[in-house]
């Protein structure tokens, strides 16, 4: 059951992570200044979204692999 927790959680992250992403190509495609004055730090989100979505990939992977 914690694993299927831990599964959602991964979803959930890897969802948050492509949000970030289509939000900063929606800007650049837009062209407009929200671009020019938010892209850096949509970047930043996206790095830590990632960051956190393989922390959790790592952790599914090591608690899978300990109960075979």
């Amino acid at each position: 059951m914690g694993s299927d927790a831990l599964f959602i959680l991964i979803v959930l992250a890897c969802l948050a992570v492509v949000v970030v992403l289509m939000l900063g190509l929606g800007g650049f495609a837009k062209g407009s200044g929200w671009a020019k004055t938010n892209s850096n730090k949509l970047m930043r989100y996206r790095i830590g979204a990632q960051f956190v979505a393989v922390l959790l990939i790592l952790a599914y992977v090591a608690l899978r692999g300990t109960g075979n």
